[in-house]
């Protein structure tokens, strides 16, 4: 049962979120978005660990998490959602226990598979908002490809060493002066995938840098949901975990990219294939 402003008379409800409802950015009417929400989350590794924490302490209704990995020794450096008794298991399951039992509001849906061409288009229809938390070029073109084709936003987030950068990409939108917004294609060239040969494994990484960066990450997804504050579209925010300095630049449209530039050359997915 909902009472007049949509939420549900319930007692355990408003004191579970009350913190959020005596948030004028967010009130009842930011919660209920949230509890409508459906987000897909890809990738439950370092940033995914934060991130889905977040989203699902804030009460968003529905997540999705796609991950075909298994929880190793070297990830409980980072991902906080694991323990010991998880190595060997399938990461989207066992974050999956985790998230239900930190809220029961949450549905959350464990994907044991990889984002690929052929299953990109229909997981991320389904979804309002999608966060990406993976680890490689290729993933990271093929979503963005993805949301750019379904209309919907994307939260991207990276890690490096010490230090992360986060942006919201809506490039099938066009800014106050008509221009259109950036998308990943603007930030990295189709180059970079042959620079793929170094992750985590042997440059290395702090592990706190990673909830830094997919607590931030959660935060952008909640101001998506709920229209609060100002979004990062367009925009990069760039952290410095050494000099603990954040700086927020401008991330401006690359006219000739091959997605949203002038002269497209991509049209679908069948590129990713």
């Amino acid at each position: 049962m909902s009472g007049s402003d949509g939420l549900p008379e319930n007692a355990n409800y408003t004191e579970r979120y009350a913190r959020h409802l005596v948030l004028k950015e967010i009130g009842g009417a930011g919660q209920q978005k949230l509890s409508l929400a459906r987000v897909l989350v890809i990738g439950a590794g370092g940033l995914g660990a934060s991130l889905l924490a977040y989203l699902a302490a804030a009460g968003v209704g529905s997540i999705s998490l796609i991950d075909d990995d298994v929880v190793s020794l070297s990830n409980l450096q980072r991902q906080v959602l694991f323990n010991h008794d998880d190595i060997g298991l399938p990461k989207a399951v066992c974050a999956a226990r985790f998230l239900s039992k930190l809220n029961p509001d949450c549905k959350v849906t464990p994907i044991e598979a990889r984002l690929t061409a052929d299953n990109a288009k229909a997981l991320i229809d389904a979804h309002d908002v999608i966060a990406d938390g993976c680890d490689n070029f290729a993933t990271r073109f093929l979503v963005n490809d993805a949301c750019y084709f379904a209309a919907k936003p994307l939260v991207s987030a990276a890690v490096g060493r010490f230090d992360g950068q986060l942006t919201t990409f809506k490039a099938y939108m066009k800014d106050t002066n008509g221009t259109p917004y950036p998308c990943y294609r603007s930030l990295v060239p189709d180059s970079m995938r042959a620079t793929e040969t170094d992750d985590c494994s042997t440059t290395g990484i702090i592990g706190a840098l990673t909830g830094v960066m997919g607590s931030l990450q959660a935060l952008e997804v909640i101001k998506e949901i709920t229209g609060a504050g100002d979004s990062l579209a367009g925009r990069l925010m760039i952290y410095d975990g050494l000099a603990a300095t954040a700086r927020v630049v401008g991330l401006p449209w690359d006219p000739s990219n091959p997605l949203n530039g002038n002269s497209p050359t991509i049209s679908d997915l069948s590129s990713h294939s």
